[in-house]
This record gives C-alpha cells, structure tokens and sequence, in this order.
C-alpha cells in the first residue's frame, strides 16, 4: 500500500501535466496566430477567447439538455444519446423514429414478462414444482430480452447523413449483439473469430466450473472423517487446493470473456473510424516541385519582404 500511493499519486500528477500542456499549446497557436496589426488589447481578447474554446470542447462531455433537446429535435441528437434514452425509458427511440406503433408492443411484451414471472414464482413457492420455476425464468428472459430488442431496434432504425460506417452505431451494435458491428463496417469474416473466443471462454468456464465443484463436494465430506462414505485418495487439504486452484482458473474464463466482448467493441468502433482510410495503390508517393515558401506570419513578410522571402522545393508525401 505504501508503494502504490506515490505511484498513484505520480499518474495523477503526470496525466494534470499532459492536459495543462494540451490547454497551454491552445493558447499558443492561438497567439502565435494573431493578427499583428490588430489594436492593442485584442490578442489577449482573442487568446482568451480561443481558450476558452478549446478548454469548452475538451471538457465536453455528457449533456441531459442537449439529450432532451435532441430528442425535441431542437438540436442534433447522438446514437448515444438515443441508446440512452431507450435505456432509461423503453420505447424513446421508436419515438424519436416515429415509429410509435412499436411502443404499445414493447411495454406489452416487457409488462406481461415480468407479470408472468411474479406469478410462477408465487405458484413456485407454494408448490415447490420445478415447472414453475422454469415458466418463471423464461418469462424473465421473455422481459429481458423485449427490452434488448427495443434497445437494438432504436438504433438500428436511426437515420444518419453519413452513408460510410458511423462509428458510433457500429460500436452499439457490437455491444447490444458481438458481431453486428463488424457485420456493419463490412469485416464479415472476423464474427467466427469473435464467436469463436465466446465459444472458448464458455468451455473453459464450464470445465474448471465442474472441476470446482467436484473439489468442493469432496472437501465438504471431510475426507479424514471416519464414515463420511468418501472413498477416495484425495485428502481434504488436496481438495482445498484443486477447489481454490479451478475456482480461480473459472474467475480467469469470466475475466477473459469481457476481455474479448470489449475488444469486439474497440474493434468495431476502431475500423468504423478507417473506413474512409486511403489504401489506393498510390499510398507511398513522393511528389516535388518548386515552390516559394510563404511564412507562417504574412505580416512579417510585408515588413521586411527581403528577410522572409524564400525559394525553394514543395515535396507531398502520401503514405
């Protein structure tokens, strides 16, 4: 604990040194732009204001009254303000999509879900029968999985302007249904591989699960116990072990499976942002010609042309 203070403490102070620097470059471009033959008093107007600006939109972050404006359609609305308005109140996005027939079916479906599972669960509790317990769990998953779909379908239905991959939707897609995202920028062939990682983190689970359970059956028999009915070799100190080892190997398959569901979300998201990348045949070209080289500041050029004034190559450099 005393060693993870000041290195916490450093990452605190290293990551407030990256940000001041980034505000402190603003500002600087902001000045180093101004106009020379601007009264006195406005480069700072101008500085400040430009700081102001920068500061404005690298702090920007999640905004109720821009959410509720864009779902009034005063203002623009975001892919995930909408998953957020769905999420807080069922059937928003259909709303918004102004597709409101859709919004009696879904409380309908949510409603007679959870209804239907309040009542098996009574009937379970007073019965004991294990059909109701089923009938309870399905009606559950019933619920559950009409909300998903109105999550998905509000999406799914929002309209953009943007006719490339909108990395926004492709990266709900892939976090409402693995895939979906990679089927939206076009990279079909990566779903098996996605699915594949699923398929491998539940059979890992499912292996060291009974393995740990197995442990723990025959550690809770108290095998040194005399007429305990075990007969096996395994001591009850052995069975504590292999029972913490497969336990911690299960919590390693869980560990892994959000790791893979969140790199399927990256992934989505990141190749939705390359999908308006370059990759023509001419990706590596160098072109040069001669070309006289302006100063970054005209001003300076118009006081003394004879210092600033230059001659010399313009090179393009496409990679």
């Amino acid at each position: 604990m005393s060693r993870r203070l000041p290195i916490t403490l450093l990452l605190a102070f290293c990551t407030f040194c990256t940000m001041n620097a980034q505000f402190r470059d603003s500002r600087i471009g902001s000045v180093f732009n101004q106009n020379l033959n601007a009264p006195p008093g406005a480069e700072a107007n101008q500085a400040a204001s430009d700081t102001t600006g920068a500061e404005t939109d690298t702090l920007q972050g999640f905004s109720f009254k821009q959410m509720v404006r864009g779902y009034f359609g005063k203002d623009t609305l975001k892919p995930g303000y909408l998953l957020l308005g769905s999420v807080i109140v069922p059937g928003a996005s259909q709303a918004y999509n102004k597709q409101y027939w859709k919004i009696p079916l879904t409380y309908a479906g949510i409603g007679s879900g959870i209804t239907c599972g309040i009542l098996a669960n009574r009937k379970y509790q007073q019965t004991g029968l294990s059909k109701y317990k089923t009938i309870r769990t399905i009606s559950y998953i019933g619920a559950g999985a009409v909300y998903w779909g109105q999550l998905l379908d509000g999406i799914v239905n929002f309209k953009t302007d943007i006719k490339s991959p909108v990395p926004a939707k492709s990266t709900i897609y892939s976090a409402l249904l693995p895939g979906l995202g990679q089927a939206c920028n076009g990279d079909w062939w990566k779903i098996p591989i996605w699915y594949g990682g699923f398929a491998a983190c539940g059979y890992f689970y499912h292996t060291n699960d009974m393995q740990y359970q197995r442990f723990r059956y025959i550690y809770n028999m108290d095998s040194t116990k005399p007429g305990s009915g075990y007969t096996g070799n395994i001591t009850a100190t052995q069975a504590e072990w292999y029972r913490d080892t497969y336990r911690r190997y299960r919590d390693y398959s869980i560990i892994a499976f959000i790791l893979v569901y969140a790199l399927n979300v990256i992934d989505a998201n990141v190749f939705a942002h390359m999908a308006d990348f370059d990759v023509s045949d001419n990706i590596a070209a160098l072109e040069m010609a001669p070309a006289v080289i302006t100063p970054i500041m005209p001003e300076l050029q118009r006081r003394n042309p004879a210092q600033f004034a230059a001659v010399g190559l313009n090179m393009k450099l496409n990679f």
